[in-house]
């Protein structure tokens, strides 16, 4: 039995998607703000403090791997109910709370392995959502776009890798923009009154980042932000971001000349 713990975007959709049309036995743990699965006949539904609870359940129904996905907001710690086993791990989640969202999901996953469950990728049983190296525009990089993507990455690697930053802006060599806890769209958007003349974006994994979890993400949504901002183009690294409504984004990136590479 495979455990989903789904949280909210067209992601966990996607999987749950593929589990079905694969026919493998799965149930969920809904962690979404609005309880969006609470209509599948094997979802469930518990706080975070509640770990006795969701462990109890995952060994009835003899849960070996676990798969997290979707948006999961951070919880208020000192509204949540707990259970005896949430308590025993509230010192844990509290240090962990003050790194970031990815740490506290960190911290579950170890949980999760003292008892016996394995978490794996959320690209798992969808493998079609990330692109392999390549240019997948009509529209190529220039050579000066291939310095600043170069000057870029390099930038990226050197940030704290317990921060939330997954993606910057580069135009010529310089840093326009770092994404914040307000995340890529804002990012991209922020930028739109300034004066740059070929703006590129960048979203790459944090370098220490678990792969199994919270991936770098694009989708159309992206895309037409870019347009707004008159961004050019699109970085990602192999295999190891999340790319949403590909094609279409594919043909909107065509029709508006923003080139999207993978490397």
């Amino acid at each position: 039995m495979l455990a989903l713990f789904l949280g909210d975007s067209d992601l966990p959709k996607l999987i749950l998607k593929k589990i079905k049309k694969n026919k493998i036995k799965y149930l969920i743990i809904d962690l979404s703000k609005k309880q969006i699965y609470k209509k599948d006949k094997f979802s469930y539904y518990f706080s975070i403090g509640q770990f006795g609870k969701i462990i109890n359940t995952l060994k009835e129904n003899k849960c070996k791997t676990a798969i997290f996905a979707g948006q999961i907001n951070r919880p208020n710690l000192s509204k949540l109910k707990f259970d005896i086993k949430g308590l025993l791990y509230l010192p844990k989640l509290i240090k962990a709370s003050k790194l970031g969202d990815a740490e506290i999901l960190k911290k579950i996953i170890f949980i999760l392995k003292k008892e016996k469950i394995k978490v794996i990728s959320s690209l798992f049983y969808n493998t079609e959502l990330a692109l392999k190296t390549g240019i997948y525009t009509k529209v190529f990089p220039n050579t000066n776009d291939l310095k600043s993507i170069r000057f870029g990455i390099k930038k990226l690697y050197k940030l704290n890798p317990n921060n939330h930053t997954q993606g910057l802006i580069v135009d010529n060599k310089k840093i326009i923009a770092t994404e914040s806890r307000k995340g890529t769209k804002q990012m991209i958007l922020d930028i739109k009154k300034k004066e740059i003349i070929n703006p590129i974006l960048i979203k790459f994994p944090k370098k220490k980042q678990d792969l199994r979890i919270d991936l770098p993400t694009i989708g159309l949504a992206t895309l037409k932000d870019c347009k707004k901002s008159n961004i050019k183009g699109i970085v990602l690294k192999s295999m190891k971001n999340i790319f949403l409504d590909k094609k279409k984004s594919i043909n909107f990136a065509n029709k508006n000349k923003i080139f999207i590479i993978s490397i």
